[in-house]
């Protein structure tokens, strides 16, 4: 039924009217989304975080199987964001990334326990609060970010809304913003799925995992929801023009990715 009406509206009437819904829906979540405790001490987090790496450069590391042809190691005294499962690799690295974000629920539901044995910073979505036990002390907590589906924007300031844009690689962007990155550098952003099918689309895997660097990432069993790559884009390009207007630059480093929204870099060159 959705996409057949989908199919008689104009895209422009369509999305308008998509977001105006949902910022309805959202109106019985800010009270938590601002007030709850742990979203409190998130916000108070956030708020330190603020132009914490002003002028220096970080990677946003994805995790599509170009990661197999990248030199990680020369990554390891640099500002990187790791996201979802990227602490797979941390033996493999030699390091584990500076900081970690999940915003898929998927993701939080099913390997809460391997998130939360991580000692690293990790921003989490708050519609994922509800996998975390209450009665874990508010030390051991993510950082928990207001994300939501609709409503397209790039945050400078994260310790508000912030649009997910289809991918976390677009929260890590805006994270990385507000912490004053002046050049975020993307690799393994491969934007090329093997797996194709319904943007959203929630499947079980299989068996190994062709779609990132490693088998077991979604392995066999795994649940896990398709790429929307067209909304990816969107999000990319409020980045890229955000960044831009401030005098910042996002470069992509990605070996072999198909995404074209960001100047291209040579990684080996970065060194």
């Amino acid at each position: 039924m959705k996409q057949a009406l989908k199919s008689l509206i104009p895209p422009p009437l369509w999305n308008f009217t998509r977001d105006a819904y949902d910022s309805i829906r959202r109106i019985p979540q800010l009270p938590a989304a601002y007030l709850h405790p742990w979203r409190r001490e998130s916000i108070k987090r956030l708020s330190a975080l603020k132009d914490i790496h002003k002028g220096k450069r970080a990677f946003i590391i994805g995790n599509g199987p170009s990661l197999k042809q990248t030199d990680m190691s020369k990554l390891k005294n640099e500002i990187t964001f790791g996201m979802n499962r990227i602490y797979l690799a941390f033996p493999e690295f030699g390091f584990s990334t500076t900081y970690l974000c999940v915003t898929n629920d998927l993701v939080v539901q099913q390997f809460v326990n391997d998130i939360n044995a991580l000692t690293i910073p990790k921003f989490i979505a708050w519609r994922s609060h509800r996998h975390f036990a209450p009665n874990l002390p508010i030390t051991n907590l993510p950082t928990f970010v207001y994300t939501t589906y609709t409503g397209p924007r790039f945050a400078t300031d994260v310790r508000g809304r912030v649009w997910e844009g289809a991918t976390v690689t677009n929260l890590a962007l805006q994270l990385a913003y507000h912490m004053g990155i002046e050049q975020a550098i993307l690799i393994g952003v491969d934007h090329n799925f093997t797996s194709k099918g319904d943007a959203n689309k929630t499947i079980v895997s299989q068996g190994d995992d062709p779609n990132h660097f490693m088998p077991n990432y979604f392995g066999k069993g795994v649940k896990w929801q398709l790429p929307d790559l067209d909304t990816s884009e969107i999000g990319y390009a409020l980045a890229r023009d955000a960044y831009q207007k401030a005098g910042r630059q996002v470069l992509d480093a990605t070996i072999g990715g198909k995404l074209t929204i960001f100047p291209k870099a040579d990684y080996n060159s970065l060194f």
